[in-house]
């Protein structure tokens, strides 16, 4: 909730004029005619109508003309199978050490021009490997998707069309050069782990290493860990200790996959033994970021785990991670002192609220605005005048803005389950609980304080950073997923990712029914728990997407209630959804799942298949007779706020050629119609002759559906937009002093006698320019406070009988207050108790202790200087008020404060220098 000045509620500047709903006039004519149809007639989809940034991408990089230039390529991997097919395992393990002789003496451009003349032998040499190790070859279609990603785009593939195994062929050829780590990016910890067990065995073939990254536990592969009899029995039985939620368990547990063995961060990516990077690693995206902010909050050389950089990032469901989950940055906080109790004062205000008359709440921006009887109650119980009119209040005005949010926009169940007393909050996009994530400014405390839990300290920020400047700072970028077209042009903007659309393997024959539209949402549940009986008695398989926690458990009352048998995946068990989703494609298998698009698993028809030979022939059977039902049927409770997820959602259905069939049930209550869809959907809900339970089919409300999802999309984007224009301001800055902080830590190319003597010069001219020749009786006055002030900061570095305000009065005279001069003769001084002071310490101890000195100044202060930007961005956001542009002013304001933190740093280095010893400094900085 944006902060008043008065009761004026302005509209936050980064919100895009697209989010304005203007009513479109119902012209006064009969009531058009609406066929009824409530059992619609399937509807096959063949292609999807292109948008104009669909157009112009797909005549660059599309299939109309790279698609050929790629086939070309993959006829010359295709002519080397034999070749490769004739070699023994270690003549095809050689064929690694052979190209890596390659990269020995090439740098820079020239190890991309390299990557590419090597290309078609390398993903020959990972075709043949995949076939010995796990008995798969890459398809030609996976082989162009393999070259799209070398080339730094997206191949957007179909879900089953083998992704995992795309990855493997531009994983091993970017990991060829000497030091070059690439990072295979994936949105759970279960994929990491699942997809470095089973791809690593090509690795492992060739050569490779392999290390997995997950929220408090790392890996690192050996062929045959956890595979032992007693480990199987226990996966089989579905006994497997799988690290819920990322927790780390003792080394004699058993994981839900093989070849992996528990271990410490840094080995995950680094072999110390061998001085060299983990050729490829698994990770989820947050975990890598942190580890990133965490690196540049290193205060020993040792504490550092991604010691190779950002090299090249291959990103799995790129759209979900570059796109769903770039809204909100990445932020590590420590605790800062607040009062719980000021949390649940504000909590009983809110909760004593009506929201019929005290408050307003605008789902469209997700804000509240108090009314003014809603403005009179508050300062009435706060005791208060005008809650608005004094700045003293600005923190009372936070703690309620917070409030009303929690209470009024928070839901449990939706946003935010209760587990073990802790708020954990539900993705919105994936249904997963985010374990260890907190709500920040007092958000999370306010909504522990509204469910009565015990709120914890309020935080803030010590280091952050946006995904979208996270994976910027990769050499190479690229991305797999089923669904990117429709994003085709912020991925352009904001990553200069090229989308390329890949043919599918076989040709797509689902059948997309068209939407069911209904009156109310209790008319259409009732409607699809009865129509999901109807199919669940024909054996067909069912998939049911929900986008909530509570529809799903709302739905799965229903189908309890007429006794249809079903498995619910939704954040309270996400921990089984490797297991629930690949048992979807059962005969008779009814699954219920909030957000199910993208999770990663295979939904086979007849289930896995199993490794088995003698259960192989029973799986081909149940196979061939759920194919002859119509494959799995998918439905959609409601229009997701993107295309794309409905898309995804889809996509679940009809794999590899498979039969398949998805419909969604939409209702006029609805979230996206009813707050997006505009007074005409008022209009047709009283308007429509037809019960709650009946279905109809009318093109307009489609095309309203469209709208309001297109609106939602521009609402999403504007906000992703609104973060990383302000995060590249910080962004800047933060490249500044991480590359400075890194250089010192590593000691690399940092001469201490230099920057020591650097950063005390310029402290020196900074307290001592003031003091120009006072030429009045008011000059004079000016002259006495700064000649004061510049004592106290001079004798803050040390204590010298020339920093005595007397002394430096004196001097300042005999150099004709020429504050240069003097601020050299007095550098020359201050040097000299320096070397007095430090004369009886080695030069390692020396280095050490200067080194020290400047990392806890750029730590400290680098801290505060994020608080401050903090709330600068808050600040700035109303300027438009004044016919100001809220981004320049941050950036203009922003830049002066970057400056100031410059000067600062120094300043906090000259008064910390003389008072180092080597007791303060940490043993692993003494290199």
């Amino acid at each position: 909730m944006a902060k008043k000045t008065d009761k004026i509620q302005p509209k936050p500047p980064f919100q895009s004029t697209i989010l304005e709903e203007v009513p479109t006039p119902i012209k006064k004519t009969k009531v058009p005619t609406i066929k009824q149809t409530p059992n619609l007639k399937p509807t096959i989809i063949t292609g999807r109508e292109k948008g104009f940034w669909d157009k112009i991408f797909s005549s660059l990089v599309g299939e109309r003309r790279e698609i050929g230039k790629y086939s070309e390529i993959v006829k010359k991997i295709e002519s080397l199978d034999t070749k490769m097919q004739a070699l023994s395992d270690e003549d095809l393990r050689a064929k690694t050490v052979e190209f890596r002789a390659l990269f020995k003496s090439v740098t820079g451009k020239e190890i991309q021009k390299k990557l590419l003349e090597i290309m078609p032998e390398a993903y020959a040499v990972v075709r043949e490997a995949a076939w010995r190790a796990i008995g798969q070859k890459h398809y030609p279609v996976q082989l162009i998707g393999g070259i799209v990603l070398n080339d730094g785009r997206i191949a957007e593939m179909r879900t089953g069309e083998g992704k995992t195994l795309v990855s493997t062929l531009a994983a091993y050829l970017n990991a060829l050069p000497e030091e070059s780590q690439v990072h295979i990016v994936t949105v759970n910890e279960y994929l990491a782990r699942r997809d470095a067990s089973w791809m690593g065995e090509v690795f492992n073939f060739l050569g490779l290493t392999i290390g997995v990254i997950q929220n408090q536990a790392s890996f690192f592969f050996k062929l045959g860990a956890q595979a032992d009899a007693a480990s199987e029995k226990k996966r089989e039985l579905g006994r497997a200790e799988t690290l819920e939620d990322g927790e780390q368990q003792d080394k004699g547990a058993v994981l839900d996959v093989k070849n992996l063995v528990p271990c410490d961060r840094k080995r995950a990516y680094w072999i110390e033994d061998e001085g060299r990077a983990v050729d490829i690693v698994y990770g989820v995206n947050s975990e890598l970021g942190f580890d990133y902010l965490r690196d540049n909050m290193a205060q020993t050389p040792d504490e550092i785990v991604q010691k190779a950089g950002q090299c090249v990032a291959i990103i799995d469901e790129v759209d979900s991670i570059l796109i769903d989950e770039a809204r909100t940055p990445l932020i590590i906080s420590s605790q800062d002192e607040s009062s719980s109790a000021r949390y649940k004062q504000f909590s009983k205000i809110a909760a004593s609220l009506n929201p019929d008359l005290h408050y307003t709440v605008d789902e469209k921006r997700k804000s509240v605005n108090l009314t003014d009887l809603g403005i009179d109650k508050v300062q009435q119980i706060l005791g208060l005048g005008n809650l608005y009119g004094s700045p003293d209040n600005v923190g009372l005005i936070h703690h309620l803005d917070q409030a009303l949010k929690a209470h009024a926009l928070f839901k449990r169940e939706k946003e935010y389950v209760v587990r073990d007393n802790e708020i954990i909050i539900v993705d919105e996009f994936t249904g997963r609980l985010m374990v260890g994530r907190r709500y920040n400014q007092g958000l999370h405390q306010a909504i522990e304080a509204k469910e009565s839990l015990n709120v914890q300290s309020e935080s803030k920020t010590v280091a952050t950073i946006t995904f979208q400047n996270y994976f910027r700072l990769y050499k190479k970028l690229s991305g797999m997923t089923g669904t990117a077209s429709t994003e085709s042009e912020e991925l352009f903007k904001i990553y200069k990712l090229l989308v390329v659309t890949i043919p599918t393997n076989r040709p797509n024959v689902r059948i997309d029914e068209v939407d069911k539209i209904f009156k109310t949402e209790e008319g259409k549940f009732k409607t699809l728990a009865q129509d999901i009986k109807v199919i669940h008695q024909t054996g067909q398989p069912i998939l049911i997407g929900t986008t909530s926690i509570d529809k799903n458990l709302l739905l799965s009352k229903l189908l309890n209630d007429i006794g249809v048998s079903h498995e619910v995946l939704n954040a309270k068990n996400h921990e089984q959804e490797a297991r629930i989703v690949s048992t979807a494609g059962r005969k008779g298998a009814v699954t219920l799942a909030t957000n199910i698009a993208g999770r990663g698993v295979d939904i086979v028809l007849g289930g896995n298949k199993p490794e088995n030979p003698d259960h192989k022939a029973v799986w081909q059977k149940e196979h061939e007779e759920v194919k002859a039902l119509g494959g799995l049927y998918v439905f959609g409770t409601e229009r997701h706020e993107s295309r794309r997820i409905d898309n995804q959602l889809r996509g679940r259905s009809g794999r590899q050629g498979d039969p398949g069939h998805s419909i969604f049930y939409v209702s006029l209550q609805d979230y996206i119609l009813r707050v997006f869809g505009g007074d005409r959907v008022n209009y047709y809900n009283r308007i429509l002759p037809v019960a709650d339970t009946e279905a109809i089919q009318f093109s307009t409300l489609g095309w309203l559906i469209e709208q309001a999802q297109k609106k939602i999309e521009g609402q999403n984007f504007d906000t992703r937009k609104y973060v990383t224009e302000y995060d590249d301001v910080i962004n800047k800055q933060r490249s500044v002093v991480y590359a400075r902080r890194r250089r010192v830590l590593l000691n690399e190319g940092f001469e201490w006698q230099k920057e020591s003597n650097q950063a005390l010069q310029r402290e020196l001219l900074r307290a001592l320019s003031p003091l120009k020749k006072p030429s009045n009786k008011q000059a004079k006055q000016e002259f006495e406070k700064n000649l004061e002030a510049a004592a106290k900061t001079l004798k803050g570095i040390v204590d010298m009988r020339e920093f005595d305000i007397e002394a430096l009065r004196i001097m300042l005279k005999d150099n004709n207050y020429n504050t240069a001069k003097l601020a050299l003769k007095l550098h020359n001084k201050i040097s000299e108790e320096l070397e007095i002071k430090w004369d009886k310490y080695t030069d390692k101890e020396k280095s050490s202790m200067a080194r020290f000195t400047f990392l806890r100044a750029i730590d400290i202060l680098w801290t505060e200087h994020l608080v401050t930007i903090d709330h600068l961005q808050d600040s700035t956001r109303l300027r438009y008020i004044a016919q100001k542009d809220p981004l320049t002013e941050f950036k203009e304001e922003g830049m002066s404060l970057f400056l100031g933190l410059l000067s600062e740093i120094d300043h906090e280095i000259a008064q910390t220098v003389f008072k180092v010893n080597p007791d303060l400094v940490p043993a692993g900085m003494m290199l």
